[in-house]
């Protein structure tokens, strides 16, 4: 029996998360659960429609706080992003959650002989949301509405490194929810690693391999089950029927989106031999035209910090010193790299080798390399050595070679012709794979991630299970096991011979 909370904290009472200690908030949230017991639809959708709002309300204020951040993010791609893209979730998990909540009959054919089989879908406690830095309310605020949504917690991290944005959010939260209900938690309750120790009732991570490696074991120690949304080198393959000057723009355009740190950015990608050079040329034209200025440029997204701007700048410059040959976008009068302004130029690699750190190491910034291939077989035996990425993007038909590439590789998902639309689907999830991830969310996908799935079943039968299963074994005992062998052999022998017919 989990003992009463020390401090009481009742809706509407607008308490900070700050005026609480990690542990005291996860108390807090776990007793409410137990005390209020799960919440109803309308409870649900109150908790969502909240979530939106404070979202909307504060629009202009999170766009500012993020360039801040950042040091220059356009508007229009925090609002698209960060606010308005969250709200299609959102407004999914509240037009859904009561169905998916309802318990079902699954049996109804048994049912009528006295053996009923329902399913729950029951909110599991309190939800632990940890968020990167690329897009920390996307990637935070959505989990979050499923988790609600479910009828749970929520104890949400966004990530220190955008301090503003998180000082933000968790300065504004209580205007809208009891620190019961969902509480946003900063700095001063301490790093991720003290965040990722907390017992509670499931833990969801976005973030890089190594980071998520680290919170899975931290949660494991507590048998917390995670869900892993990772990164990965995303490829892609312009089928060698393509336009090529559509298959250009596309990935040139896919490539800078946030400055190129996205986790679904396509890293680098396969051109038919013949068409690279042409492939080339379209790439730098692309960047051309929709660069002409960029150290002062506002709709140039920085690099986050100068750590991330080092590393991406290193990659580049190992890549060249070992033979891999460099174009970049640098318009007249600018000194590009620019370590002021953590501005990267637009970067085009070819000629890569193994050996060269680019080879392993996720780029996330504004870089894109390219391999020539001459069978398709190349691309797919090179992506299959990298490990299996979070997308992988295919330009080109819906045709033969398009399904070869999907049935000999593994990915989160296949992105065709464009970036990441999966995102905007309620039907489909989202979510990687091995190394790029575990588990998945958005839609009735997200539901069930922060649900358990709770058999119940209700026996009316004249006959008992727990008899047949235990001493005495009598002779009828012997009748119904032998009877059981015979029908299971009979089937599954005629089920062989059906698939031998089939080869």
């Amino acid at each position: 029996m989990t003992k009463p909370a020390d401090v009481t904290v009742r809706a509407g009472d607008k308490v900070s998360s700050e005026a609480h200690t990690l542990d005291e908030l996860l108390e807090i949230q776990k007793v409410a659960f137990l005390r209020d017991g799960i919440p109803d639809a309308a409870t649900r959708i109150d908790r969502i429609n909240r979530l939106g709002q404070l979202l909307l309300d504060h629009a202009d204020a999170i766009t500012e706080a993020l360039n801040a951040d950042f040091g220059t993010r356009p508007r229009d791609l925090s609002i698209a992003a960060d606010v308005a893209g969250c709200m299609i979730d959102i407004a999914h998990q509240r037009h859904s959650a009561e169905k998916w909540m309802r318990e079902t009959n699954v049996a109804k054919l048994q049912g009528l002989i006295g053996y009923k089989q329902r399913l729950r879908r029951d909110p599991l406690g309190v939800v632990g949301i940890m968020g990167p830095w690329n897009f920390p309310l996307q990637l935070t605020f959505v989990p979050a509405a499923s988790a609600l949504a479910a009828g749970n917690r929520v104890l949400m991290r966004p990530s220190s490194i955008t301090a503003k944005t998180t000082e933000l959010i968790a300065r504004v939260a209580p205007d809208y929810f009891s620190v019961e209900e969902f509480a946003v938690i900063t700095s001063k309750h301490g790093g991720g690693s003290d965040f990722a120790k907390l017992k509670v009732d499931h833990m969801f991570f976005t973030g890089s391999p190594e980071v998520g490696s680290s919170v899975a074991q931290e949660a494991a120690k507590n048998l917390v089950p995670v869900t892993l949304e990772l990164g990965g080198k995303n490829p892609a393959i312009v089928d060698a029927t393509t336009d090529i000057t559509k298959a250009a723009n596309f990935l040139a355009d896919a490539r800078m989106i946030n400055g190129g740190q996205v986790c679904l950015c396509p890293d680098y990608v396969f051109v038919p031999e013949a068409k690279v050079g042409e492939f080339t040329e379209k790439v730098m034209a692309r960047w051309t035209k929709n660069f002409p200025s960029i150290v002062e440029n506002a709709d140039y997204t920085s690099t986050i910090n100068e750590k991330n701007y080092t590393r991406i700048v290193g990659l580049i410059d190992d890549a060249v010193e070992l033979g891999a040959a460099k174009r970049q976008v640098v318009p007249a009068g600018e000194q590009l790299p620019n370590d002021a302004a953590r501005k990267i130029p637009p970067t085009l690699l070819t000629g890569v080798t193994p050996g060269m750190k680019i080879e392993d190491d996720e780029v996330f910034g504004p870089v894109l390399t390219v391999y020539p291939y001459r069978e398709l077989s190349e691309a797919i035996d090179k992506i299959n050595s990298a490990g299996h990425p979070l997308t992988l993007y295919w330009v080109g038909d819906d045709n033969e070679n398009l399904k070869t590439v999907a049935d000999n590789t593994r990915s989160g998902s296949i992105s065709g012709n464009d970036f990441a639309l999966h995102l905007l689907s309620q039907g489909l999830p989202f979510g990687g794979v091995g190394r790029s991830g575990m588990g998945n969310y958005h839609g009735e996908f997200g539901f069930n991630t922060f649900s358990h799935a709770r058999a119940v079943t209700v026996s009316t039968m004249p006959i008992s299970f727990a008899e047949i299963m235990t001493a005495p074994f009598t002779k009828r005992d012997k009748r119904l096991t032998d009877m059981q062998l015979k029908l299971w052999r009979f089937l599954n022998g005629r089920a062989v011979k059906k698939a031998a017919k089939k080869r």
